[in-house]
């Protein structure tokens, strides 16, 4: 029978809840167990396809064609597993069901509420099709306080109270602050999170704590005794030179072992990391490196390009060479300065975007790799833009 894990975030969004995920999976895998990762967003989004890459960062497409949030990218990744589109489920798609059911009458008149009708949908997507796995990864989208996320909080709740004792756990994903004035880590942040996590009657069983530097001891016997965790049970989770130092400084930290003596599992052998040496040892000692011009229109947020952020990195790796991105706005430049923004570059990648703006930035790029010899790659509109340059009026 699967044991769940849920996953939760607070302090601030953005600390890499996708990325603890995808390690922690990494690494129960690495122990010989079978997982599954799923995400529940709380936006009412039906799914992230429609949104704009600049709020949201690139969606994620799994085989079967669903349109997902790009955390299962990252999943994908870190595990090898395929993703599907039951690994995603969005408030949205939820009330989509829901009200489709109380149209067709398929509550027999009964009054629709939050509790227990949404409540039950998110257990149910939670619960299904997990008969063939050890572990399920469930990571709760946006930041404990925020109101759209409390069905999702009181949905985990409830699983907590009708799984059976011992086959879920709570991990909670904060972030420490250095205030740089006071020359000091600051626990209260954390303390206010989970107290906010206590009062909708979640106690989270580990605590993942983001920081900069190495957090005292006695910052972490703080934290114990204020967030009423056990000993051992609040980790450091320092900054890594890169995503795939991630399980490994994780496995360091003790973070699996904790995880599996949540669940009164023995640890007793030690879990096999020889792929994640290997991947950290290319990463950090490459025979070379190249320069990749990116020419997009949403290069404010990296995250718009998550993808081929990713594809790009591990071709690096694969040939045993350090990828450096340059990003270009593509409504930066025309064709008389386009030059000076590419002269220095080994190769272009111009991708996908979505209406007028920056089209003709990225058919400058085009023109200039074309006619410099320069190794090109379009995606979507930036292939569209390289075979129709004669009339890119008809693209947009």
């Amino acid at each position: 029978m699967a044991r769940y894990i849920f996953i939760t975030g607070g302090v601030v969004s953005s600390l890499g809840k996708g990325l603890a995920s995808a390690a922690l999976g990494a690494l129960l895998q690495a122990r010989g167990y079978k997982v599954r990762l799923r995400k529940l967003d709380p936006y009412l989004n039906v799914d992230p396809g429609t949104m704009s890459p600049i709020q949201h960062g690139e969606c994620f497409v799994t085989d079967d064609g669903a349109e997902t949030d790009l955390d299962l990218g990252h999943y994908e990744r870190f595990t090898g597993r395929a993703a599907n589109q039951q690994d995603n489920i969005t408030t949205g798609r939820i009330y989509q069901d829901i009200i489709t059911k109380e149209r067709r009458g398929d509550y027999l008149g009964g009054t629709v509420q939050v509790i227990p009708h949404v409540t039950d949908q998110i257990k149910e997507f939670v619960l299904d099709g997990n008969e063939d796995y050890d572990f399920v990864l469930c990571e709760i989208g946006g930041t404990v306080g925020d109101i759209e996320a409390l069905p999702f909080f009181e949905s985990i709740r409830q699983l907590g109270n009708q799984l059976p004792r011992g086959d879920c756990i709570y991990l909670h994903l904060t972030l420490m602050p250095y205030i740089a004035a006071a020359g000091e880590l600051k626990t209260k942040p954390t303390q206010h999170s989970v107290k906010e996590l206590r009062s909708i009657g979640i106690q989270p069983d580990i605590l993942l704590i983001r920081a900069d530097r190495e957090i005292p001891e006695a910052e972490r016997r703080k934290l114990e005794l204020f967030c009423n965790m056990r000993e051992g049970a609040v980790i450091q989770a320092l900054d890594a030179g890169s995503i795939y130092d991630v399980p490994m400084a994780y496995h360091k930290e003790g973070l699996d072992k904790q995880v599996l003596e949540s669940f009164g599992i023995d640890v007793n052998d030690e879990p096999n990391m020889e792929i994640w040496d290997e991947i950290s040892h290319k990463i950090h000692n490459p025979e070379g490196e190249v320069t990749i011009g990116i020419v997009g229109k949403y290069t404010i947020l990296k995250d718009a390009y998550k993808s081929l952020i990713e594809a790009l990195t591990h071709g690096g790796i694969a040939n045993g060479v350090k990828v450096n991105l340059d990003w270009i706005e593509s409504d930066k430049f025309k064709d008389d300065n386009v030059g000076a923004h590419l002269e220095h570059v080994h190769g272009i990648l111009v991708p996908g975007g979505f209406g007028e703006r920056g089209t003709e930035g990225k058919i400058a790029a085009v023109k200039y790799a074309r006619e410099n010899k320069i190794p090109f790659f379009g995606i979507c509109l930036g292939m569209q833009v390289a075979v129709n340059l004669e009339r890119p009026q008809n693209l947009l």
